[in-house]
């Protein structure tokens, strides 16, 4: 069951991402987003991700060193990399980024499709049952989703059997992980295809026996990620010392802080959200949700996608 057509349902951080690598990849590849705004706040994403896929390859091309394994398909004898047919690859998928509005054109010839949505599943299986009668019978849907499992969307996609979770890692060209979750009632011929394709654009595929929430790696990360969030809403201690006191005592390159920047704060707000106690103040869960919302969301500062988070990046 070989992908020729890709298509994207959001490009946000991840969504741009994924997106731009799989048309590296070759593939064809369509973004849907709602509106020509989201568009045009898409676009400055995908600039950014060809300026560091080029940028890498030539600096690795004119001065050897090491380079992210998603940009060279995860080839280790850097002898038999062709950087300027790389280069090429890059400044193709960038050329030939397209965006559609109209979600029956973009999804009518989608042999994959890889949902990027917000973490809301009242979000998600809305534009399931929204897109399901649009779709030909070959298309295979699997959603990025970070902590929900397959199993509480399936039935909303009109076809579960063809239904599962492709989680990447942010940065997906350096930490080219594709966790693949299916569910209960996916067929092992869509699990294969998905984890075939995860090679073909690049990835590692690491592959789940059964659902859980979390897949493997946000199984370890959310805790860690939230314990730190706890420290600053309750007033411990300051981003930069949390995150200082990780990376010295561990030898981690970055902080916690950091993480959420690339993460999105948007996407940390969601997973807290979805916690009991989050609507209350009194509790951990409430505080970190508020704080958040009210001096990251609500002031444009999403990460490094938008230049600020929890750091400045401009």
């Amino acid at each position: 069951m070989a992908f020729k057509n890709v298509v994207l349902i959001g490009g946000g951080v991840l969504g741009s991402q994924i997106a731009y690598q799989t048309a590296y990849a070759g593939f064809n590849v369509i973004t849907y987003l709602r509106s020509e705004a989201s568009i045009e706040r898409t676009k400055p994403k995908v600039d950014r991700l060809h300026s560091i896929y080029v940028s890498e390859l030539k600096a690795a091309k004119e001065h050897g060193g090491a380079v992210s394994r998603g940009l060279v398909f995860n080839e280790k004898d850097m002898s038999k990399v062709d950087f300027d047919a790389l280069i090429k690859k890059a400044d193709d998928a960038y050329k030939n980024m397209q965006y559609e509005t109209d979600l029956a054109k973009a999804v009518k010839d989608a042999d994959l499709i890889i949902e990027a949505l917000a973490e809301d599943p009242k979000m998600k299986t809305e534009f399931y049952a929204k897109m399901k009668d649009l779709l030909p019978e070959k298309t295979i849907i699997a959603t990025n989703s970070s902590t929900l499992l397959p199993s509480m969307l399936a039935a909303s996609t009109g076809r579960p059997e063809k239904f599962l979770a492709l989680h990447f890692a942010n940065d997906i060209w350096r930490g080219n992980t594709a966790e693949v979750m299916g569910h209960s009632g996916t067929d092992k011929k869509a699990y294969d295809a998905v984890a075939d394709f995860a090679v073909e654009i690049g990835m590692i595929p690491l592959k789940l026996k059964k659902e859980k929430a979390g897949y493997i790696l946000n199984s370890m990360l959310v805790p860690f990620l939230s314990s730190a969030q706890a420290l600053l809403a309750d007033g411990i201690s300051d981003v930069e010392t949390i995150d200082k006191t990780w990376m010295l005592a561990t030898g981690a390159p970055l902080g916690p802080f950091r993480i959420l920047d690339v993460v999105g704060i948007t996407t940390a707000y969601n997973i807290v959200s979805m916690s009991p106690g989050a609507d209350d103040v009194s509790t951990t869960q409430g505080r970190i949700a508020k704080l958040l919302k009210e001096e990251y969301i609500d002031k444009g500062k999403l990460g490094i996608s938008t230049g600020e988070g929890f750091y400045k990046y401009k």
